[in-house]
Protein backbone atom coordinates (compact mmCIF):
# COMPACT_ATOMS: atom_id res chain seq x y z
CA UNK A 1 0.00 0.00 0.00
CA UNK A 2 1.15 3.53 -0.89
CA UNK A 3 -0.27 6.87 0.18
CA UNK A 4 -0.98 9.12 -2.51
CA UNK A 5 1.75 12.02 -2.88
CA UNK A 6 0.45 15.20 -3.65
CA UNK A 7 3.02 18.67 -3.71
CA UNK A 8 2.58 21.81 -4.24
CA UNK A 9 4.46 24.87 -5.31
CA UNK A 10 4.24 28.43 -5.69
CA UNK A 11 4.20 31.74 -4.15
CA UNK A 12 1.78 32.89 -1.19
CA UNK A 13 -1.35 32.37 -2.39
CA UNK A 14 -0.57 28.33 -2.80
CA UNK A 15 1.14 29.12 0.65
CA UNK A 16 -2.62 29.64 1.90
CA UNK A 17 -2.29 33.17 2.88
CA UNK A 18 -5.83 34.77 3.53
CA UNK A 19 -6.97 30.88 4.97
CA UNK A 20 -5.53 31.01 8.98
CA UNK A 21 -5.51 28.20 10.99
CA UNK A 22 -4.37 27.83 14.07
CA UNK A 23 -0.19 27.99 13.63
CA UNK A 24 -0.56 29.53 10.29
CA UNK A 25 -2.27 29.18 7.25
CA UNK A 26 -4.25 26.38 5.26
CA UNK A 27 -4.80 27.20 2.08
CA UNK A 28 -6.70 25.55 -1.21
CA UNK A 29 -4.04 23.09 -2.04
CA UNK A 30 -4.64 21.68 1.81
CA UNK A 31 -8.31 21.38 1.21
CA UNK A 32 -8.09 20.16 -2.43
CA UNK A 33 -5.15 17.65 -0.76
CA UNK A 34 -8.37 16.64 2.28
CA UNK A 35 -10.78 16.04 -0.63
CA UNK A 36 -8.68 13.59 -2.38
CA UNK A 37 -8.14 11.47 0.70
CA UNK A 38 -10.05 8.09 -0.68
CA UNK A 39 -8.49 5.01 -0.40
CA UNK A 40 -8.35 3.65 -4.04
CA UNK A 41 -6.97 0.12 -4.75
CA UNK A 42 -3.40 0.37 -4.04
CA UNK A 43 -3.31 3.60 -1.56
CA UNK A 44 -3.33 4.04 1.67
CA UNK A 45 -4.44 7.94 2.02
CA UNK A 46 -2.72 11.22 1.15
CA UNK A 47 0.94 12.60 1.84
CA UNK A 48 0.56 16.39 1.10
CA UNK A 49 3.55 18.42 1.43
CA UNK A 50 3.38 22.77 0.61
CA UNK A 51 6.86 23.57 -0.58
CA UNK A 52 5.31 26.99 -1.20
CA UNK A 53 6.63 30.02 -0.04
CA UNK A 54 5.63 33.67 0.12
CA UNK A 55 7.05 36.02 -2.63
CA UNK A 56 8.68 33.06 -4.52
CA UNK A 57 8.96 33.71 -8.16
CA UNK A 58 9.12 31.28 -11.33
CA UNK A 59 13.15 30.97 -10.49
CA UNK A 60 13.14 30.02 -6.68
CA UNK A 61 10.37 27.11 -7.65
CA UNK A 62 12.65 26.11 -10.24
CA UNK A 63 15.82 25.71 -8.03
CA UNK A 64 14.67 25.64 -4.78
CA UNK A 65 10.83 23.61 -4.70
CA UNK A 66 11.54 21.68 -7.76
CA UNK A 67 14.24 19.34 -6.71
CA UNK A 68 12.71 18.76 -3.17
CA UNK A 69 9.15 18.07 -4.72
CA UNK A 70 10.76 16.05 -6.77
CA UNK A 71 12.55 13.85 -4.26
CA UNK A 72 8.99 13.11 -3.24
CA UNK A 73 7.93 11.44 -6.42
CA UNK A 74 4.13 12.84 -6.09
CA UNK A 75 1.56 11.74 -7.93
CA UNK A 76 0.18 14.72 -8.06
CA UNK A 77 1.90 18.11 -7.73
CA UNK A 78 0.19 21.71 -8.43
CA UNK A 79 2.49 24.38 -10.07
CA UNK A 80 1.00 28.02 -9.63
CA UNK A 81 3.67 30.97 -9.60
CA UNK A 82 4.00 34.21 -11.66
CA UNK A 83 2.57 37.44 -10.58
CA UNK A 84 5.66 38.15 -8.17
CA UNK A 85 7.77 37.74 -11.29
CA UNK A 86 5.64 40.97 -12.46
CA UNK A 87 6.44 43.11 -9.76
CA UNK A 88 10.18 43.08 -10.35
CA UNK A 89 11.98 45.41 -12.50
CA UNK A 90 13.98 42.17 -13.34
CA UNK A 91 11.25 40.66 -15.41
CA UNK A 92 11.67 38.78 -18.32
CA UNK A 93 9.03 36.74 -19.74
CA UNK A 94 11.81 34.79 -21.55
CA UNK A 95 13.00 33.80 -18.30
CA UNK A 96 9.88 32.93 -17.27
CA UNK A 97 8.51 30.82 -19.47
CA UNK A 98 12.39 28.98 -19.29
CA UNK A 99 11.48 28.60 -15.81
CA UNK A 100 7.89 27.19 -16.02
CA UNK A 101 8.80 24.91 -19.16
CA UNK A 102 11.63 23.23 -17.44
CA UNK A 103 9.11 22.89 -14.01
CA UNK A 104 6.21 21.49 -15.55
CA UNK A 105 8.39 19.12 -17.71
CA UNK A 106 10.26 17.90 -15.33
CA UNK A 107 7.05 16.96 -13.36
CA UNK A 108 5.20 15.53 -16.31
CA UNK A 109 8.44 13.68 -17.48
CA UNK A 110 8.34 12.02 -13.80
CA UNK A 111 5.15 10.69 -14.18
CA UNK A 112 3.37 13.24 -11.70
CA UNK A 113 -0.61 14.64 -12.82
CA UNK A 114 0.54 18.89 -12.86
CA UNK A 115 -1.86 21.15 -11.71
CA UNK A 116 -1.92 25.02 -13.15
CA UNK A 117 -3.82 28.04 -12.96
CA UNK A 118 -3.58 31.53 -15.01
CA UNK A 119 -3.32 34.13 -12.28
CA UNK A 120 -5.11 37.49 -11.73
CA UNK A 121 -3.95 40.91 -12.45
CA UNK A 122 -2.75 42.38 -9.54
CA UNK A 123 -2.76 46.28 -10.31
CA UNK A 124 -6.32 45.51 -11.75
CA UNK A 125 -7.39 43.46 -8.30
CA UNK A 126 -6.19 46.45 -6.43
CA UNK A 127 -7.59 49.00 -8.31
CA UNK A 128 -4.75 51.13 -9.17
CA UNK A 129 -4.83 54.18 -11.54
CA UNK A 130 -4.86 52.74 -14.92
CA UNK A 131 -1.67 54.23 -15.98
CA UNK A 132 0.07 52.02 -13.26
CA UNK A 133 -2.25 48.69 -13.21
CA UNK A 134 -1.98 48.91 -17.57
CA UNK A 135 1.71 48.18 -17.66
CA UNK A 136 1.70 45.73 -14.36
CA UNK A 137 -1.76 44.04 -16.33
CA UNK A 138 0.44 43.62 -19.39
CA UNK A 139 3.16 41.56 -17.68
CA UNK A 140 0.49 39.33 -16.07
CA UNK A 141 -1.19 38.59 -19.47
CA UNK A 142 2.01 37.58 -21.08
CA UNK A 143 2.95 35.18 -17.93
CA UNK A 144 -0.53 33.71 -18.42
CA UNK A 145 -0.42 33.03 -21.89
CA UNK A 146 2.86 31.61 -21.21
CA UNK A 147 0.53 29.40 -18.41
CA UNK A 148 -1.78 28.65 -20.97
CA UNK A 149 0.05 26.87 -23.80
CA UNK A 150 2.27 24.92 -21.34
CA UNK A 151 -0.71 23.83 -19.76
CA UNK A 152 -1.67 22.84 -23.47
CA UNK A 153 1.58 21.13 -24.40
CA UNK A 154 1.93 19.16 -20.95
CA UNK A 155 -1.42 17.69 -20.88
CA UNK A 156 -2.18 19.74 -17.57
CA UNK A 157 -5.17 19.86 -15.25
CA UNK A 158 -5.78 23.64 -15.63
CA UNK A 159 -8.08 26.24 -13.82
CA UNK A 160 -8.74 29.69 -15.94
CA UNK A 161 -8.49 31.74 -12.63
CA UNK A 162 -7.27 35.32 -14.19
CA UNK A 163 -11.30 35.41 -15.52
CA UNK A 164 -13.06 33.50 -12.98
CA UNK A 165 -16.88 34.37 -12.26
CA UNK A 166 -16.40 34.27 -8.72
CA UNK A 167 -12.95 36.20 -8.62
CA UNK A 168 -15.18 39.39 -8.75
CA UNK A 169 -17.21 38.55 -5.81
CA UNK A 170 -15.40 40.37 -2.62
CA UNK A 171 -16.39 37.71 -0.42
CA UNK A 172 -13.97 35.45 -1.82
CA UNK A 173 -10.88 37.93 -1.13
CA UNK A 174 -9.39 38.66 1.93
CA UNK A 175 -8.90 42.61 3.06
CA UNK A 176 -5.32 42.73 0.96
CA UNK A 177 -7.46 41.74 -2.33
CA UNK A 178 -4.79 40.10 -3.31
CA UNK A 179 -4.91 36.92 -1.80
CA UNK A 180 -8.13 34.63 -1.60
CA UNK A 181 -10.01 34.87 1.20
CA UNK A 182 -11.65 31.64 3.16
CA UNK A 183 -14.27 30.91 0.82
CA UNK A 184 -11.84 31.94 -2.12
CA UNK A 185 -9.44 29.23 -1.28
CA UNK A 186 -12.36 26.56 -1.07
CA UNK A 187 -13.67 27.41 -4.42
CA UNK A 188 -10.20 27.10 -6.02
CA UNK A 189 -9.76 24.05 -4.30
CA UNK A 190 -13.02 22.48 -5.38
CA UNK A 191 -12.58 24.04 -8.86
CA UNK A 192 -9.11 21.79 -9.25
CA UNK A 193 -11.02 18.58 -7.43
CA UNK A 194 -13.87 18.81 -10.04
CA UNK A 195 -11.11 18.98 -13.12
CA UNK A 196 -9.39 16.22 -11.44
CA UNK A 197 -12.57 14.36 -11.43
CA UNK A 198 -13.53 15.33 -14.98
CA UNK A 199 -9.61 13.32 -15.52
CA UNK A 200 -10.29 10.10 -13.78
CA UNK A 201 -8.15 10.94 -10.93
CA UNK A 202 -9.86 9.33 -8.00
CA UNK A 203 -11.37 11.90 -5.71
CA UNK A 204 -13.37 12.07 -2.58
CA UNK A 205 -16.03 14.29 -1.19
CA UNK A 206 -15.70 18.25 -3.37
CA UNK A 207 -14.07 20.76 -0.70
CA UNK A 208 -16.76 22.13 1.59
CA UNK A 209 -17.79 26.02 0.58
CA UNK A 210 -18.91 26.46 4.09
CA UNK A 211 -16.58 28.46 5.81
CA UNK A 212 -15.05 28.30 9.30
CA UNK A 213 -14.46 31.98 9.41
CA UNK A 214 -15.95 35.49 9.00
CA UNK A 215 -14.99 37.01 5.65
CA UNK A 216 -13.79 40.65 5.51
CA UNK A 217 -16.39 43.07 5.16
CA UNK A 218 -16.72 45.55 2.48
CA UNK A 219 -15.99 48.70 4.34
CA UNK A 220 -12.74 46.81 5.90
CA UNK A 221 -11.66 46.13 2.38
CA UNK A 222 -12.12 49.80 1.43
CA UNK A 223 -10.21 51.08 4.00
CA UNK A 224 -7.09 48.32 3.09
CA UNK A 225 -6.98 49.87 0.07
CA UNK A 226 -7.22 53.51 0.80
CA UNK A 227 -4.49 53.08 3.93
CA UNK A 228 -2.19 50.29 3.02
CA UNK A 229 -3.00 49.21 -0.79
CA UNK A 230 -1.00 51.08 -2.77
CA UNK A 231 1.91 51.17 -0.24
CA UNK A 232 1.86 47.22 -0.50
CA UNK A 233 2.10 47.59 -4.37
CA UNK A 234 5.54 49.98 -3.72
CA UNK A 235 6.58 47.60 -1.19
CA UNK A 236 6.58 44.58 -2.70
CA UNK A 237 8.20 46.67 -6.30
CA UNK A 238 11.01 48.79 -5.02
CA UNK A 239 13.16 48.09 -7.73
CA UNK A 240 10.50 48.05 -10.35
CA UNK A 241 8.63 51.44 -9.32
CA UNK A 242 11.01 53.65 -11.26
CA UNK A 243 10.29 51.59 -14.61
CA UNK A 244 6.79 51.41 -13.63
CA UNK A 245 6.59 55.38 -13.69
CA UNK A 246 8.05 55.58 -16.85
CA UNK A 247 5.92 53.45 -18.39
CA UNK A 248 2.90 55.15 -16.74
CA UNK A 249 4.15 58.23 -18.45
CA UNK A 250 4.04 56.80 -21.90
CA UNK A 251 0.73 55.53 -21.64
CA UNK A 252 -0.19 58.71 -20.28
CA UNK A 253 1.93 60.51 -22.95
CA UNK A 254 0.39 59.06 -25.90
CA UNK A 255 -3.01 57.57 -26.56
CA UNK A 256 -1.75 54.74 -28.81
CA UNK A 257 1.16 54.00 -26.52
CA UNK A 258 -0.92 51.60 -24.78
CA UNK A 259 -2.12 49.20 -27.83
CA UNK A 260 1.09 49.63 -29.18
CA UNK A 261 2.96 48.20 -26.04
CA UNK A 262 0.10 45.61 -25.60
CA UNK A 263 1.88 44.63 -29.63
CA UNK A 264 4.91 44.73 -28.28
CA UNK A 265 4.15 42.24 -24.85
CA UNK A 266 2.54 39.84 -27.25
CA UNK A 267 5.46 39.31 -29.65
CA UNK A 268 8.14 39.40 -26.76
CA UNK A 269 5.54 36.40 -25.43
CA UNK A 270 5.29 34.40 -29.14
CA UNK A 271 9.25 34.93 -29.38
CA UNK A 272 9.55 33.77 -25.17
CA UNK A 273 7.54 30.40 -26.18
CA UNK A 274 9.39 30.25 -29.82
CA UNK A 275 12.70 30.31 -28.04
CA UNK A 276 12.18 27.32 -25.87
CA UNK A 277 14.44 24.11 -26.37
CA UNK A 278 10.91 22.45 -27.76
CA UNK A 279 9.19 25.73 -29.35
CA UNK A 280 5.25 26.16 -28.09
CA UNK A 281 2.73 28.19 -30.30
CA UNK A 282 1.41 31.06 -29.13
CA UNK A 283 -2.31 30.40 -27.98
CA UNK A 284 -4.98 31.47 -30.07
CA UNK A 285 -7.97 33.67 -28.26
CA UNK A 286 -9.89 30.50 -27.87
CA UNK A 287 -6.89 29.14 -26.01
CA UNK A 288 -5.98 32.31 -24.31
CA UNK A 289 -10.06 31.96 -23.03
CA UNK A 290 -9.61 28.44 -21.71
CA UNK A 291 -7.39 24.94 -22.29
CA UNK A 292 -8.82 22.08 -22.55
CA UNK A 293 -6.14 19.70 -22.96
CA UNK A 294 -6.23 15.97 -22.98
CA UNK A 295 -7.06 13.21 -20.85
CA UNK A 296 -4.34 12.64 -18.17
CA UNK A 297 -1.56 10.01 -19.76
CA UNK A 298 -0.20 8.58 -16.44
CA UNK A 299 -3.04 6.25 -15.75
CA UNK A 300 -2.40 4.66 -12.32
CA UNK A 301 -1.06 7.47 -10.30
CA UNK A 302 2.58 5.64 -9.77
CA UNK A 303 5.33 7.97 -10.98
CA UNK A 304 8.10 6.85 -12.69
CA UNK A 305 11.77 6.98 -11.07
CA UNK A 306 13.36 10.33 -10.21
CA UNK A 307 16.39 11.42 -12.30
CA UNK A 308 19.35 12.11 -9.65
CA UNK A 309 20.82 14.74 -11.95
CA UNK A 310 19.97 18.33 -11.66
CA UNK A 311 16.99 18.87 -12.95
CA UNK A 312 17.23 19.96 -17.11
CA UNK A 313 15.25 21.20 -19.40
CA UNK A 314 13.04 18.49 -20.58
CA UNK A 315 11.52 17.70 -24.09
CA UNK A 316 7.96 15.93 -24.30
CA UNK A 317 6.69 14.45 -27.42
CA UNK A 318 3.10 15.06 -29.39
CA UNK A 319 0.09 15.37 -26.96
CA UNK A 320 -3.58 15.23 -28.13
CA UNK A 321 -5.07 18.43 -27.96
CA UNK A 322 -2.22 20.17 -29.71
CA UNK A 323 -3.60 23.85 -31.16
CA UNK A 324 -3.83 23.49 -35.07
CA UNK A 325 -2.47 26.12 -36.70
CA UNK A 326 -1.74 27.31 -40.26
CA UNK A 327 2.23 27.22 -41.04
CA UNK A 328 3.21 24.01 -39.42
CA UNK A 329 6.71 23.28 -40.27
CA UNK A 330 8.76 20.44 -38.62
CA UNK A 331 11.07 21.44 -35.37
CA UNK A 332 13.81 19.32 -34.57
CA UNK A 333 15.24 21.04 -31.49
CA UNK A 334 16.96 19.19 -29.14
CA UNK A 335 14.84 15.90 -28.25
CA UNK A 336 12.22 17.27 -30.07
CA UNK A 337 10.57 16.13 -32.92
CA UNK A 338 7.29 17.53 -33.22
CA UNK A 339 5.15 20.13 -35.58
CA UNK A 340 5.40 23.69 -34.24
CA UNK A 341 3.81 26.43 -35.61
CA UNK A 342 6.22 29.40 -36.88
CA UNK A 343 3.72 31.89 -35.73
CA UNK A 344 3.75 35.49 -33.98
CA UNK A 345 0.14 37.00 -32.70
CA UNK A 346 -0.54 38.25 -35.79
CA UNK A 347 -0.26 35.32 -37.84
CA UNK A 348 -1.82 33.31 -35.46
CA UNK A 349 -5.08 35.26 -34.93
CA UNK A 350 -6.39 38.73 -35.94
CA UNK A 351 -4.61 41.16 -33.92
CA UNK A 352 -7.03 42.76 -31.00
CA UNK A 353 -4.75 42.17 -28.18
CA UNK A 354 -4.92 38.65 -26.19
CA UNK A 355 -4.78 41.30 -22.88
CA UNK A 356 -7.12 41.68 -20.57
CA UNK A 357 -6.82 44.89 -19.85
CA UNK A 358 -8.59 47.86 -17.41
CA UNK A 359 -9.95 50.59 -20.08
Amino acid sequence: MTQLRISALGDSLTEGLGDPVPGGWRGWAALLADSLSVEPEGHDGVAFVNHATSGAQTADVLRRQLPEARARRPHVAAVLVGVNDTLRATYDIHAVARHLDTAFGSLVEDGTVLLTACLPDPGRMLGLPTALARPLGRRMASVNTVVHALSDRYEAVHVHLADHDWIHDPAMWSVDRLHPSESGHRALARAFHHELAERGVPVGPAPDLDTDGIAPSRIAQILWMATKGTRWVFDRCTDLLPDLLRLAAAERRDTRGGDLLDHEAAEQTAAALRALPCPVPYPTQRQLAAVHPGPVRTGPLQPGPVQASPVQPVAVQPVAGQPNVAARTQSTVGRCSWSSAQVSPSSALPYTSPFLLPK
